[in-house]
């Protein structure tokens, strides 16, 4: 079948290998990239949410949810190793399974990228609506702050941040090193004294009952919480610029998840310990679906005390046990913090976009670069409108679950293509094995399928949709047009896995899927 042709690693390399890379990255450097990509909106966001299903077992979710992450950064380390280029689960597929099954994944990237970047705008927007209303006294409207979901008509603020970014990203604003350092300085130093602030405060019986919603909950909760930790690839994409990367690339993968996971566990023992994470009920004596009409309900008729209605959860702890200036100041930073995590999502969906414009399989208006700014303003623009729509209309809880949905089809199929790799190509050169593989790919493989199965049913209803279009995008154009059915195997002039001029880097080397701060 013409539809799994295959892209040879020989070709996709042609270009990699023109380039000449400096091995500088040491373990710490690495742990320390893996954490700054880590830590963001998953846990000063959807800690509440996780809570709503889950109660206090949301402490196993987060565990569970890292040692998922844990085996497919293992899985993709190998493979960023060995194809150290753009494009990455998409680029993988190609060379393993064929073009119609790139084509899959690189539209399951596309989903992933540009509905984290919603989710992580409206993760925004709550920490922004409490900074105004605590630090100025301005109560915004219901109206202006809220989704249908929630009783309101629009996010504004989500919608503004989304515009504001993809107008930087339009002109070409550069991150530097040294402000995205701030940035994971600011978000660390905020755990930390949320951590030091909320576990003296601890009460044993707030974590009476456990689960109470049953032990399947804590499953539920992961699919979600599984936000909260991808961004770890950007340690698996430096492979080719680490010194002993044999040594130093399980270290900084397994390090950052590790520091981040003890991190996350902190936070949410002083959540619980605190405060409380129980569960509120709707007038039927179920709990609601975080995100849902009926939660927003539930929330209401209780008075929005509960930490699990809280859109500034850590903040809202800090306020309610007696820190309220911690709180307001941990809410800005938050505030500062997360608006580059929506660039860095951004960013890497028009870079998606762009290889695969380059590949033929999209439009190659989208690859079309401005005069002025150098930038790919077209396809950064559409996929601005696209987070902007879904920022101002969705909750946040089911933004994360839909982006998760192409996650983790990302990480399966990087499973897959690892053991096919080693079977079919065992001789070819790898910087980093992954180790016991025939025991970490499945296990990640299987890990993925299991939470996907958790995650809700219009997320899962929304992955198959998006799918199904795809495809039938894919043989109503990228099947005749793509540059391997027109016999083009070489890399072109124009370099595929190089973003052009004036496109701003991201921080640390290039996130691939599920390359997120999360």
């Amino acid at each position: 079948m013409t539809d799994w042709r295959v892209k040879s690693l020989d070709a996709i390399l042609a270009t990699a290998e023109k380039k000449s890379l400096t091995r500088t990255l040491g373990a710490f450097q690495l742990t320390m990239l893996g954490i700054g990509g880590i830590i963001g909106t998953g846990i000063f966001v959807l800690t509440s949410e996780a809570a709503q299903l889950a109660g206090p077992g949301m402490l196993i979710s987060f565990v569970i949810a890292g040692v998922v992450c844990a085996l497919a950064a293992l899985c993709y380390a190998e493979l960023a190793s060995m194809v150290p280029v753009s494009g990455s689960a998409y680029t993988y597929s190609y060379a393993t399974f064929g073009e119609l099954m790139a084509w899959i994944v690189g539209w399951a990237l596309v989903l992933e990228y540009a509905v984290a970047a919603s989710a992580v705008a409206v993760g925004w927007s709550g920490y922004a609506v409490g900074v105004i209303q605590n630090f100025a006294g301005i109560q915004l409207p219901t109206a202006l702050v809220n989704g249908p979901y929630a009783g309101g008509l629009i996010n504004l603020p989500a919608v503004i941040i989304s515009i504001a970014v993809t107008a930087l990203l339009v002109v070409g604003t550069k991150e530097s090193a040294s402000v995205n350092a701030v940035l994971v300085v600011i978000k660390v130093a905020a755990l930390t004294a949320f951590i030091v602030l909320a576990l003296p405060a601890y009460n044993s019986e707030n974590f009476v009952p456990f689960m109470p919603l049953g032990t399947s909950s804590a499953i539920s909760a992961a699919a979600i919480i599984f936000f909260a930790y991808i961004g770890f690839d950007a340690v698996s994409t430096a492979a080719e610029e680490t010194k002993d990367p044999q040594r130093n690339i399980p270290i900084g993968l397994i390090g950052s998840l590790v520091i981040c996971t003890v991190f996350y566990l902190l936070v949410g023992v002083g959540v619980i310990g605190s405060f409380g994470a129980q569960p509120v009920y709707g007038p039927d004596g179920v709990a609601p679906y975080p995100g849902s009409p009926e939660m927003a309900a539930a929330c209401r008729a209780q008075g929005d005390i509960a930490v699990v209605c809280s859109k500034e959860a850590l903040a809202h702890v800090l306020r309610s046990i007696g820190h309220p200036g911690v709180g307001n100041v941990l809410g800005l930073a938050a505030g500062f913090a997360l608006p580059s995590v929506i660039l860095m999502m951004m960013f890497a969906q028009t870079r998606v976009f762009f290889v695969m414009s380059r590949d033929g399989l999209l439009p190659g208006v989208l690859s079309k670069v401005h005069p002025k700014f150098k930038t790919p303003h077209i396809v950064t623009m559409i996929t601005g409108a696209a987070v902007t729509i879904g920022a101002a209309f969705f909750p946040v809880g089911q933004l994360a679950a839909i982006s998760n949905g192409g996650t983790l089809c990302a990480f399966f199929f990087v499973a897959l293509a690892i053991m096919m790799l080693r079977r079919k190509q065992p001789e070819r050169k790898r910087s980093f094995r992954t180790p016991a593989v025939w025991v970490v790919a499945p296990a990640a493989a299987l890990g993925c399928l299991l939470l996907f199965g958790y995650l809700s049913w219009t997320a899962q209803i929304f992955f198959f949709g998006w799918a199904a279009l795809g495809i039938v995008f894919y043989y109503a154009y990228g099947r005749s047009r793509s540059n391997v059915a027109r016999g083009i195997t070489e890399v072109g002039e124009l370099d595929p896995d190089v973003p052009p001029v004036g496109v701003p880097p991201l921080p640390g080397g290039i996130h691939t899927p599920g390359g997120k701060d999360a």
